[in-house]
């Protein structure tokens, strides 16, 4: 007879903690709102580190504020007693969230920035908190690169792909060329020449500010033609550079399609050529260059140093500049913040678009 071998209660397997398969069935049930949660939580994560790391990095600069103003006053003053006025630093000290460790400086601002939404006074502006200030530069860097980044793309991919589809042409050979030469021109090059010869030589164009100083700000039509009128250089400048690098883009993205068996196919059937350049051909190309016009409109809230400076226009890059002179913490670091929040903000808003713009990707993994 066979050997009955008693056998104990069945061991009970480890369950699946009740969360965790919650969860698991929750992302397998609905795909697309544990993608855009999971993107969401990166997005937030990121921000708070990129402020720690903007917090520490400019709290770790020798000096503050209120020394650097002190020192001023020595210098201008020379008969400006620091002993005498100790109680009235130690006040502005504690206004700018300066007393304290490090940390403890820390936990002050991140309280008044997430929780009461308020960056500080602004050492250039006092009392004005930050955020005033740099609102009232904000809508001038977004008017001029906003519009001239859009402007520029739209050039860009359009006549790239022209000239990309024509590549066997004399004249698009002849572009192509002029194209590679200018995206490797610097902007503030061709905004020292446009200077030159729109302002001082021909007197069309004003060289500098952002409306004539006979006019209020306003909604009145001379205010907008002189802003209108102000902005033309400056915006050239950055759009004639930013035309030719996305034309070179666009180009470099259309050519090795040509040839395929996709458009051989399409040209079998007896379409047009204008239609099989714009719904085959240009369909690779939109989603690079729309991540990459989403990523330069993320990216023109830290505004353009180097051109506003050259063309003394209020916008945030001409402030930051200030800011730094100034060693204003506040204003400078709520700069950099908007930058890092613009650029982040639009990589989101990309990460969402994406399962729309291309199938491939599959946002259920």
């Amino acid at each position: 007879m066979a050997e009955i071998v008693s056998q104990g209660p069945p061991v009970s397997q480890p369950s699946e903690p009740r969360l965790v398969s919650a969860y698991r069935a929750f992302t397998v049930n609905h795909p697309l709102v544990a993608y855009a949660a999971r993107r969401f939580g990166i997005y937030l994560f990121t921000l708070w580190g990129s402020i720690t790391i903007t917090f520490f990095f400019f709290r770790l600069i020798p000096g503050n504020p209120i020394d650097a103003y002190i020192q001023n006053l020595q210098t201008a003053q020379q008969n400006y007693s620091v002993h005498a006025s100790q109680a009235t630093v130690q006040y502005y000290k504690q206004v700018f969230g300066l007393n304290g460790n490090l940390f403890e400086q820390y936990y002050h601002y991140m309280y008044q920035l997430f929780v009461q939404h308020n960056l500080g006074p602004s050492l250039l502006n006092y009392p004005t908190p930050s955020q005033f200030v740099i609102a009232r530069a904000l809508p001038w860097t977004i008017g001029l690169l906003g519009t001239a980044t859009v402007i520029m793309w739209v050039l860009g991919v359009v006549l790239g792909a022209l000239i990309g589809w024509k590549r066997d042409k004399a004249v698009s050979e002849f572009w192509t060329y002029v194209t590679i030469a200018l995206s490797h021109i610097p902007y503030y090059f061709v905004a020292l020449i446009l200077v030159f010869l729109l302002s001082y030589r021909l007197n069309l164009l004003p060289s500098s500010a952002a409306y004539d100083p006979g006019y209020s700000i306003g909604l009145s039509m001379g205010f907008i033609k002189s802003v209108l009128q102000h902005a033309i250089l400056p915006a050239i400048s950055i759009i004639i550079i930013g035309v030719a690098s996305w034309m070179v883009g666009t180009r470099m993205l259309l050519v090795p399609m040509l040839g395929e068996d996709f458009l051989t196919f399409a040209e079998a059937k007896g379409l047009k050529p204008r239609h099989i350049l714009t719904r085959y051909a240009m369909r690779n190309c939109w989603l690079p260059q729309v991540i990459g016009l989403g990523i330069s409109l993320g990216s023109i809230f830290n505004g353009n140093i180097i051109v506003e400076q050259l063309f003394n226009y209020p916008g945030v890059g001409n402030l930051f500049v200030q800011a730094i002179g100034q060693l204003d913490y506040n204003t400078i670091m709520g700069i950099v913040e908007l930058a890092i929040f613009g650029v982040l903000t639009a990589n989101l808003i990309l990460d969402l678009l994406m399962p729309a713009l291309d199938p491939r990707v599959k946002y259920w993994k």
